[in-house]
């Protein structure tokens, strides 16, 4: 797809202001929409998304959630990428995707933790979730290669909830989204203007020194969330980059069946990746903001905190070999651990899409959908995201989500 440095015109009705998954999945949700009949630009200052955190993910879904709302979010995103080329119009260009649903294994240890999923598991079956929790044993018989000696409790579902092809979907939500009229552009937002009367944004400025005017701005900028909005002069916006590690192993002797995303108490979590190799990940104890440029690896992280415990919870993980490693950031949201979504209190036509803290990928097409709603109608039309909303952070008012990885 190509992309220009500079905008074909002077006024958008729409401003998305990053192009990376919550960019594409609400441009493509606008023009999918047929109420919906304005210009839509988006600006993305990383135009090959080597660095966005889309381009870092595990790429899974779960429902193992313990707020309701992000239950059935993740629920709609399974029957989009079930269901994708019907939802593009049936285009045969667009591949059929699946779920490969392996499950998400949450590991207790103690008795605070298992009531913590214990209780979860009641939003999600309420929710019409498969999740099922397992004892030590249980544990044992249908996963022998865990080590469950510590473990009091496990949470488990099968349906829907695993390894699933992101990177396709975010292809297709912009090459569609494009060939409808999207105008995709290599560029950096600076700065923004007020309206006269205060209330609104009327103009964005890019690196380039054009000044576009616009009816509409989505700050869909991932972990710059708080510097985009500081330029509209909104503070606070709780968003905060956190470095998340992954690597990739080979191992000697591989595990005879899928292997859960397996969340272990101590944080650390690995998954089936295919090929007799697995994907991991994890961060350090001290887990501060880093600056939106640091993607410096850590190796003291995997020597001294992860490969250890990968080969206490799982001891056929003793012999392995590194193939693959990257930093990437978690967009973290530190009030409440949950999106932020919809407008700013007073500049109305400020819409927020951030805070995903680490799920956002499985998020994206509800989100999406919902800030092209909102974006259309004003009001959200199918999930309603309204108990998102900025408000909560001005009322300090928390949304807690607990299953947060």
């Amino acid at each position: 797809m190509a992309i220009r440095n500079t905008p074909k015109q002077k006024h958008y009705d729409v401003v998305l202001i990053g192009g990376a998954i919550m960019g594409a999945s609400t441009a493509w949700f606008l023009m999918d929409n047929p109420d919906f009949n304005g210009s839509v630009l988006v600006v993305e200052r990383d135009p090959r998304y080597e660095k966005c955190s889309t381009a870092h993910t595990n790429s899974c879904m779960r429902q193992q959630f313990s707020n309701v709302l992000n239950v059935r979010i993740s629920q709609f995103a399974a029957d989009f990428v079930k269901n994708i080329r019907t939802y593009m119009g049936g285009d045969e260009r667009v591949p059929e995707l699946s779920i490969r649903s392996f499950g998400y294994m949450y590991l207790a240890d103690n008795e605070d933790f298992a009531n913590v999923l214990r209780e979860n598991q009641k939003v999600q079956l309420a929710a019409g979730a498969s999740t099922q929790l397992m004892d030590a044993q249980a544990i044992r018989e249908a996963y022998p290669f865990y080590n469950v000696d510590d473990i009091v409790l496990g949470s488990i579902n099968l349906t829907d909830e695993g390894y699933w092809d992101g990177a396709t979907v975010f292809d297709w939500w912009r090459r569609q989204s494009a060939e409808r009229g999207v105008e995709y552009i290599d560029n950096e937002v600076v700065a923004m203007s007020r309206n006269a009367a205060n209330t609104a944004v009327e103009s964005i400025t890019l690196k380039s020194g054009e000044v576009i005017s616009c009816g509409q701005v989505v700050n869909t900028s991932g972990p710059r969330a708080a510097r985009t909005a500081k330029m509209a002069g909104i503070e606070p916006v709780p968003v905060e980059p956190r470095k998340r590690y992954s690597w990739v192993f080979k191992a000697e002797q591989p595990l005879d069946r899928d292997l859960p995303l397996t969340i272990d108490p101590s944080g650390v979590h690995v998954r089936e990746n295919g090929g007799g190799t697995y994907q991991c990940g994890g961060h350090s104890d001290i887990d501060p903001a880093v600056a939106y440029d640091d993607f410096e690896m850590d190796h003291d992280i995997w020597a001294n905190h992860v490969w250890p415990i990968l080969a206490t919870r799982i001891p056929q993980f003793e012999a392995i070999k590194i193939q693959s490693e990257w930093a990437g950031h978690y967009a973290y949201n530190v009030f409440d651990h949950n999106a932020i979504v919809g407008p700013h209190t007073e500049l109305t036509n400020f819409v927020f899409l951030n805070g995903f803290s680490g799920h956002g990928l499985q998020q994206s097409p509800a989100m999406g959908r919902g800030t092209a709603e909102w974006l259309t109608y004003g009001e959200f039309r199918t999930l309603d995201l309204t108990p998102f909303s900025y408000e909560r952070i001005i009322k300090n008012q928390k949304l807690i989500e607990k299953a947060v990885i």
